[in-house]
């Protein structure tokens, strides 16, 4: 399977269709493999492959992603779409923000399908087919699980550096997504569905949600400050002075290469 590269140069930002398009493939290809991810946790995914210390091409994500099934080629839509999605996430993480208000910041594509839920009728909130509230994920709790099965299926990328700082670094930044993939444990003061819908997201999680996103930036910037890992190179064993030169003259090392 052969797919291009994720583009650098700057593109489109992703409307609201383009995101419901992304959801519509993945619907469709949920009907042959029931596996298949919601596009929050692609969101999530695709944020983590962003900020990974070495570059992971497209053929080595897809069949982790999305099966050894997904073929991109008949699906260039969504792949060109979530190039784009790529290209922006990626320009907002190398942007020099500072606060959330400043309209370069990353803004993750999450959902807050309680809240979604409580802003229905009651009557179509009730009935056989009414799903179990205590059973629907937390606002962004499918993003950060995403973000953190990147992390978990290429661990070599993610293993912490020497230095100190840096490490501490990472196990903070990490650490503050990880306590997104937890649920949400407070008492509900907003909606992020609708700001006049009933509550549905507690105080805590709102400022841990803050947390994460200035954890992605944080380990986009440690990354690039340290580059790619070298691997270290491993001298060959040198041959004894009395054995056959590897070379291949027939003499002994001593009396070859060695000599001297």
């Amino acid at each position: 399977m052969t797919t291009a590269s994720a583009p650098t140069a700057p593109l489109t930002p992703l409307t609201p269709d383009d995101f419901d398009a992304q959801d519509a493939v993945l619907d469709t290809l949920r009907e042959h493999d029931d596996e298949t991810p919601q596009w929050e946790f692609l969101e999530g995914a695709l944020a983590a492959l962003v900020c990974t210390r070495r570059r992971i091409e497209p053929d080595e994500y897809w069949p982790v992603l999305l099966g050894d099934t997904f073929q991109p080629m008949e699906h260039m839509a969504f792949v060109l779409r979530w190039h784009r999605r790529w290209a922006e996430v990626q320009t907002a993480l190398d942007a020099p923000v500072e606060t959330m208000d400043d309209e370069r910041t990353y803004h993750p594509e999450v959902l807050d399908t309680l809240g979604a839920i409580l802003a229905l009728p009651p009557d179509q909130r009730s009935g056989d087919d009414a799903p179990d509230l205590a059973t629907l994920p937390a606002f962004a709790q499918v993003w950060a699980l995403g973000f953190m099965f990147v992390v978990e299926n290429w661990p070599d990328e993610w293993q912490p550096p020497r230095d100190a700082d840096a490490a501490q670094m990472l196990d903070e930044a990490l650490g503050a997504i990880v306590t997104l993939t937890e649920g949400d444990a407070g008492p509900p003061v907003l909606s992020m569905y609708d700001e006049e819908g009933p509550p549905s997201v507690g105080q805590q999680r709102i400022d841990d949600f803050g947390a994460a996103i200035w954890a992605v930036y944080d380990l986009r910037q440690l990354w690039r400050s340290l580059g790619p890992r070298i691997e270290a190179v491993r001298k060959a064993p040198e041959p004894g002075r009395n054995d056959l030169c590897p070379c291949g003259s027939g003499k002994k090392y001593k009396k070859c290469h060695g000599a001297g």
